[in-house]
């Protein structure tokens, strides 16, 4: 469950909010005037995040490479066939009962 949480209030409870984030998988968002300004996540989704993250600035970075000094539409229209290939390859494999419907 996603909580939400003052910066203040978040201060005055850390000890409690530690406890939900470690014990019960939640997760608290904490604002500043209403405004949302961090997160207090599982130390084990933070670290699959920062994975991802650097994964994503591997590729993007491989991919920047391949296309030095290559017709700016010609890469665009590459990357926009292998961006759908991937997907229909993803939607093949991904279970249906899985799949989120957009509202």
């Amino acid at each position: 469950m996603i909580r939400e949480s003052s910066a203040v209030a978040a201060r005055q409870n850390l000890g409690d909010l530690l406890n939900q984030v470690q014990y019960r998988n939640d997760a608290v968002l904490i604002t500043k005037d209403g405004k949302p300004v961090a997160a207090l996540v599982d130390v084990a989704l933070f670290e699959r995040i920062r994975r991802m993250r650097d994964e994503f600035i591997r590729l993007t970075d491989a991919l920047g490479q391949t296309y030095v000094g290559a017709d700016p539409a010609v890469a665009e229209a590459e990357i926009a066939e292998a961006v759908s290939a991937a997907r229909k390859s993803r939607a093949r494999q991904t279970p249906k009962s899985r799949k989120v419907k957009a509202r």
